[in-house]
């Protein structure tokens, strides 16, 4: 549902339309989620809370629920032009290789692996 349209094969397009007939919320949700997403792209903080307004009434309203809990902070995530973006990877990424060698070395190969990945 959220994926482009033209990358979809032809059972895959009769599929989606024949889901968007039978439950229209489903196809209000993916217009929300595809409002956020423009949102978050055009950096425009101010539609923020007629899109909250809108999604409370969705099926995506335990999301904006979620959200209204800190609104100040959400509009803050929205108009800056700052990320963790790139801590965000290198934490994920020492995760996976912590978790791929479990219980089978201690912080010295951990280091090795990672130091030697960065080179």
């Amino acid at each position: 549902m959220t994926t482009g349209r033209d990358t979809l094969s032809r059972s895959e397009t009769i599929t989606i339309a024949a889901i968007e007939q039978s439950i229209p919320l489903l196809v209000e949700a993916r217009d929300m989620i595809a409002a956020f997403h423009t949102m978050l792209r055009k950096k425009a903080g101010a539609s923020l809370d007629p899109w909250l307004k809108r999604a409370r009434t969705s099926l995506i309203a335990s999301f904006a629920n979620g959200m209204s809990k800190d609104i100040p902070a959400v509009r803050a995530a929205i108009v800056s032009t700052w990320s963790n973006g790139q801590t965000e990877g290198q934490i994920t990424k020492l995760k996976l290789v912590k978790r791929q060698m479990y219980g089978r070395a201690k912080l010295d190969l951990l280091e090795a692996r990672l130091v030697t990945a960065t080179c």
